[in-house]
């Protein structure tokens, strides 16, 4: 993952956020379903953590740098 260019940054943010979206929806559709998997459920809240994170990364590449 080392886009540089802005746009395919945020391209590629664009498919993180989108990818982070769905696991919550199926996060929440797991959590309200009777003899839910925990593991599972433990498994894809890591997975939107490390979305999360890769997300503010790339975001954070967005933001020009400015000489004091």
């Amino acid at each position: 993952m080392q886009a540089q260019d802005p746009t395919q940054i945020a391209h590629l943010l664009a498919e993180l956020r989108q990818e982070h979206r769905d696991l919550d929806a199926a996060i929440e559709k797991l959590v309200n379903t009777l003899g839910c998997d925990e593991l599972q459920i433990t498994r894809m809240k890591k997975r939107k953590l490390l979305l999360k994170d890769t997300i503010a990364r790339l975001e954070s590449r967005l933001i020009p740098d400015l000489d004091a």
